[in-house]
């Protein structure tokens, strides 16, 4: 089962080589302005990167550092939140790059620390914890940490001659296990992605989250782009990881990973998504909160390897489901938030901005299934939402995997069909006609698509909705113009009538003639 996260919780002279480095970067006054301490130079690249964590995966697991637990215990949320990283003691707060980097620090919830090295050239230097880094109360139990304690995590922030203030404002956030956010093209955060997912919802078998457990940054380039490397170090898997990630309308990123498997894995899940889904205008409890929705993310997208484009909204299950939607070579998938209306949502903390997330493969990935985990929650601080790509083949231990693909933190889908309408909403009613007794057992469906050929369907035609159950049978079943002017507004409604309370898999799409006019929509119905 994934771990709960709590949402509110989240969110001077070096040596003569690396001088140098930095001096042809223009950056060593910076650097020396900034107060930071560094440790000795060090030679790296990421093929020596990728070296360490194959020679870890042939070694026992140790762990991360976890200094001085005793205070760090007395750093809990209040006192953490009374911490604050002083800007004018960012890493590039003056160059070379564009993007200032600034870090989080440990504390109750953020207990192992995490190596924080820069980069440049064929060179690295780690950077020195210390508490002069940091706004905090006098008596706060974070400045009887020593020296080189280490750090929680690290944020990117805007570029210094962005149109926001870069002192306020922050783009990527590294922080947590191998956890990490964008902001998105809404300057927004909201779902989160991680390095790897192993066991997720796996029966009798508890999840393992391996950690970030050093980071090495390099200087923003003039492209608009930062690397940044990673190690991942965990009981079953160690890894290297080289992120390159672009600020532009919203966030790409471009991952290089190399994993190396200590253990078996039972569900291997590569380029995890986590997200959280409350409730919509699907399903909602009577007055179980004054919002209409709440949600980071309201539906599964999919692009198949053999160009079908599936919809799957979300669901808060009554109990834990695995759903696995096999594929070869996938195009890509992403948990998406389509609706973007304020009055959809009435919070002030914005969820109508909150990021979509997609995954692009770069290269095949061959046989597999983009998988949903969904977890029953009552609360929206809890991420209950994975998406996953998990290979057919079994993950054994002395394997490994490199893998590379692109994340696009934006409003929706970088790739649109734009010959396909889309699915917007999906709503669920009492089954039966009006003014006449309600049976029991059926379930009434409306199901709203919008754009694409349904913009140019001639008057007086309507489309058919093509549906399909894994049990169950339809009535009622027919198309209309959503009554609000809007053109290519069209919703498809019947009734489902099914015995027991096991899901019912459903598939829907209209089309007129052959011509397919959506993407298929797909939905796991919890009869109650």
């Amino acid at each position: 089962m994934t771990e709960p996260m709590d949402r509110r919780h989240l969110i001077k002279a070096a040596g003569a080589s690396f001088v140098a480095g930095l001096a042809a970067s223009g950056g060593t006054a910076a650097l020396a302005a900034e107060g930071l301490k560094f440790g000795p130079s060090t030679p790296f690249s990421f093929e020596v990167l990728k070296e360490r964590a194959a020679a870890m995966a042939r070694q026992d697991y140790v762990g991360p550092d976890k200094p001085s637990p005793e205070i760090l215990d007395k750093i809990d949320y209040e006192a953490h939140g009374k911490i604050h990283y002083r800007t004018e003691m960012a890493l590039f707060a003056n160059g070379p790059g564009k993007y200032p980097v600034t870090f989080f620090h440990l504390g109750k919830f953020f207990k192992k620390a995490v190596g924080m090295n820069v980069v440049t050239g064929n060179q690295s230097r780690r950077i020195i914890y210390s508490a002069n880094y940091f706004d905090m109360p006098a008596d706060s139990p974070a400045k009887q940490l020593p020296e080189g304690s280490g750090f929680a995590g690290f944020r990117i922030q805007e570029p210094r001659d962005g149109r926001l203030d870069w002192h306020k404002n922050d783009w990527v956030a590294f922080l947590g296990a191998s956890y990490f956010r964008a902001i998105g093209q809404l300057y927004q955060y909201g779902l989160s992605a991680r390095g790897l997912a192993l066991d997720v919802a796996v029966a009798g078998k508890a999840e393992e989250f391996p950690d970030f457990t050093e980071f090495y940054i390099e200087p923003g380039k003039n492209d608009g782009s930062i690397t940044v490397y990673a190690l991942l170090d965990g009981p079953s898997v160690t890894g290297a990881y080289r992120f390159v990630m672009t600020r532009s309308k919203g966030v790409i990123m471009e991952i290089e990973q190399s994993l190396n498997l200590r253990a078996d894995i039972a569900r291997f899940g590569i380029a995890p998504l986590t997200s959280m889904y409350w409730f919509s205008e699907t399903m909602k409890p009577t007055a179980i909160d004054w919002r209409p929705e709440v949600h980071d993310s309201d539906g599964l997208a999919m692009w198949t390897g053999s160009g079908e484009r599936l919809w799957r909204p979300l669901n808060n299950p009554p109990r834990i489901m695995a759903s696995a939607f096999q594929d070869i070579n996938p195009r890509g998938f992403g948990l998406l938030q389509r609706d973007r209306a304020f009055d959809h949502y009435q919070d002030g903390v914005h969820y109508e901005r909150r990021p979509s997330l997609w995954v692009e493969p770069l290269a095949p990935w061959g046989k597999g299934s983009v998988q949903l985990v969904e977890i029953p929650t009552d609360d929206e601080i809890h991420d209950n939402i994975v998406a996953q790509w998990v290979p057919a083949e079994p993950a054994t231990a002395g394997q490994t995997f490199n893998l590379k693909y692109r994340l696009f933190w934006l409003d929706g889908e970088p790739y649109p069909a734009v010959t396909l309408g889309i699915c917007t909403a999906t709503r669920l009613g009492n089954g039966g006609q009006p003014g006449q007794p309600r049976p029991k057992g059926v379930r009434k469906f409306m199901i709203e698509f919008l754009g694409g050929p349904l913009q140019s369907i001639p008057f007086g035609v309507k489309p058919e909705a093509v549906l399909s159950a894994s049990r169950g049978t339809f009535s009622y079943v027919f198309t209309e113009a959503v009554p609000d002017g809007v053109p290519g507004h069209w919703r498809a409604q019947f009734d489902l009538t099914v015995d027991g309370s096991d899901p019912v898999e459903m598939r829907c799409f209209l089309k007129t003639g052959d011509r397919v006019l959506t993407e298929t929509w797909l939905y796991q119905y919890h009869p109650f």
